[in-house]
């Protein structure tokens, strides 16, 4: 087979990285790394895989020939699988029919066994290893050159580059967005609600200086009805902004919300936060969850912004009379002269609702900020 046009695989890595930076959703742009290997590799098949928790691959993206034997999507590859192997260790495989050579046949789903020229190399970074990138030949045909394979590797180290570049910027949209929607609902809530309640009270007292009748005083107390029921809905929208999850309905427990922001932190950080939730959060009241939820979030906006921290805890603890918050991490403290307004709402908000806010911070130990409030009976 000929060598590869250098000027393919940089055309190739272009439009990839052009793709995923233009804002496109990571899973997106996999089948068409997956597409561009099969062009590059002059391969029948091929196969993104990204590593789950446990060591295994799943199949995420496929391009190529039909299997005959239904869509490889989905497919789970045991952690002992030369794909697997080469994610972990970062080192290519290569077989000429992955079939019967005794480091991948054992390991061989049914619905790729048509194939038999095989190569794999690991796809993303040293810092995020995302999977593995696979490509196939069917039976029969040239085994894949050594060139063929040193392109599939040097490809899938851009490609995956691409692609964690993508998860970062996505992560940081949807932080920006969570900011404006915070935001959002602190004017609603601290300036709009306000109002309206101003204006409640001033039209109820001027209901009983007028002492009207009749007609007039019920066009008032409709009015002052309409008041009370817009307040409910500017409420019921502020609680709805400041859910973690946008797709998650407001009335979502505040256990799910810490996991959503955990989530977002961690991708963020490169590494997920630790979650300890002790308690129910079911019932927590609606007011001191959307507390609860913006105080984590400013918490975790300090740990990306200051921490460099390599670890990072969230506990939240629920006992019948107190709702506690503590975010830990063993960075390298709060900076001197780093602004501190974060800090501020996030003790603003404990005092409001009758609670308080520690925060123990060393370049030696890291930070560790303490909110609580008490739950009403």
């Amino acid at each position: 087979m000929t060598s590869v046009d250098p000027a393919r695989v940089l055309a190739a890595s272009t439009e990839i990285t052009h793709a995923a930076l233009a804002g496109d959703d990571p899973d997106a742009v996999l089948p068409l790394v997956v597409r561009s290997a099969v062009e590059l590799a002059g391969a029948d098949l091929g196969l993104a895989m990204v590593t789950a928790d446990d060591g295994t691959l799943t199949v995420e993206a496929a391009s190529g020939g039909s299997t005959g034997d239904g869509d490889p999507v989905g497919v789970v590859l045991s952690g002992r699988s030369s794909a697997a192997r080469a994610a972990r260790t970062g080192v290519p495989v290569v077989a000429d029919d992955f079939t019967t050579d005794p480091r991948t046949a054992p390991f061989v789903p049914k619905v790729l066994r048509a194939y038999g020229p095989f190569a794999v190399a690991p796809f993303g970074t040293k810092e995020r290893r995302i999977g593995a990138l696979a490509v196939y030949r069917r039976k029969g045909a040239q085994p894949f050159s050594p060139d063929t394979v040193d392109v599939l590797a040097a490809f899938a180290a851009q490609a995956g580059l691409a692609v964690v570049l993508a998860e970062g910027s996505t992560a940081r949209q949807r932080v920006a967005v969570y900011q404006e929607r915070e935001r959002i609902a602190r004017d609603l809530h601290d300036v709009i609600i306000q109002r309206l309640y101003a204006t409640g009270v001033q039209l109820d007292l001027l209901d009983r200086r007028l002492k009207l009748d009749g007609r007039e005083a019920k066009r008032l107390a409709d009015a002052v009805d309409q008041l009370d029921q817009t307040m409910a809905e500017v409420r019921a929208t502020v609680r709805a902004l400041r859910s973690a999850d946008p797709g998650t309905p407001a009335e979502a427990d505040l256990g799910r919300s810490v996991r959503a922001e955990a989530r977002t932190a961690g991708e963020l950080l490169g590494h997920a936060p630790e979650v300890r939730v002790e308690g129910d959060l079911t019932d927590v009241p609606a007011d001191l969850a959307d507390h609860a939820r913006a105080a984590l979030r400013e918490a975790l906006a300090n740990v990306v912004r200051h921490s460099g921290a390599s670890r990072v805890g969230i506990t939240v603890e629920r006992t019948p009379d107190r709702l506690r918050l503590e975010v830990a991490d063993n960075g390298c403290g709060i900076p001197r002269g780093v602004a501190r307004r974060g800090l501020r709402h996030l003790e603003e908000r404990a005092l409001a609702a009758g609670g308080g806010c520690e925060v123990a911070s060393s370049p030696s130990t890291g930070t560790t900020i303490t909110w609580h409030v008490p739950l009403r009976t």
